[in-house]
């Protein structure tokens, strides 16, 4: 069970739950820079075991070089918690040398977490997996902008590894009290391509074998959303530019609770 002590923070969430953050697909452009150092003081007071932001962490304009990497890095090293970033589409499928961007974000964010994490073994190195509050979370580099799937090579190699990486997520989740998959993407978008189909197809399955056991938190589309789009399937979406906020969330024995962070 992950924790880390803290001084002053929002209400915490109900009984034993284990306090943790998420936000995405912030900052976009300077002033968002400025507003989400706001936002990491907000996180900083907050007695959170970890933190998520599930991609995209700047504009298709400005995110496709080694320079702005590097500056979020810096950045997000302001926040005290255990941090786990996931890629977004901005930093690597928006990019020309789409491979080479992708291999510039796993050197710079990878085996960065200060969290104890299982990780897939292989290239996929931000395919990552931990336990919290009796769930599981497992992070996936599923991607918005219909998920690449025009690029049929890379598309379905990567998907082929977040498929077998889901599997094992939902195998040790096995006796616990749920799984939380985090990715990027909005699977629900499906114009004008849609990358998503199996993937939906795979959610519903677990829908029905885990009924009201499963949550899907993404970002992408960069509205809050907490709703069931598919029966069993709980989906939290994060909010996202212009909007620079975060959510507080908590994990335990009375499920998942989310709600805006202060």
């Amino acid at each position: 069970m992950l924790l880390l002590a803290g001084c002053a923070s929002a209400p915490p969430p109900p009984g034993d739950a284990i306090p943790f953050g998420l936000l995405g697909d912030t900052p976009y452009n300077d002033g968002e820079i400025q507003r989400l150092e706001g936002v990491i003081d907000a996180i900083n007071r907050a007695d959170l075991a970890f933190v998520v932001h599930v991609g995209d962490i700047g504009s298709a304009r400005n995110a496709c070089n080694d320079e702005w990497l590097q500056a979020r890095k810096a950045q997000f090293g302001r926040i005290r918690h255990p941090f786990v970033l996931l890629p977004g589409d901005n930093e690597w499928t928006d990019c020309k040398d789409q491979l080479g961007r992708l291999a510039a974000w796993r050197r710079t964010f990878c085996f960065q977490e200060r969290i104890p994490l299982e990780r897939q073994p292989g290239e996929y190195c931000e395919h990552v997996r931990w336990e919290a509050g009796g769930f599981v979370f497992v992070a996936l580099n599923v991607q918005g902008s219909n998920n690449n799937v025009t690029h049929a090579e890379e598309h379905g190699a990567r998907m082929k590894a977040v498929y077998a990486w889901l599997d094992e997520a939902v195998r040790a989740a096995q006796g616990k009290r749920g799984l939380i998959v985090l990715m990027q993407a909005n699977p629900f978008v499906v114009l004008p391509h849609d990358g998503y189909a199996e993937l939906r197809a795979r959610l519903a399955a677990l829908g029905e074998r885990m009924p009201g056991r499963v949550t899907l938190v993404h970002g992408d589309t960069h509205l809050f959303h907490d709703d069931e789009p598919i029966p069993g399937v709980r989906r939290v979406e994060v909010w996202g530019s212009p909007f620079v906020r975060w959510l507080a969330a908590g994990v335990g024995e009375g499920g998942l609770t989310v709600r805006q962070g202060p």
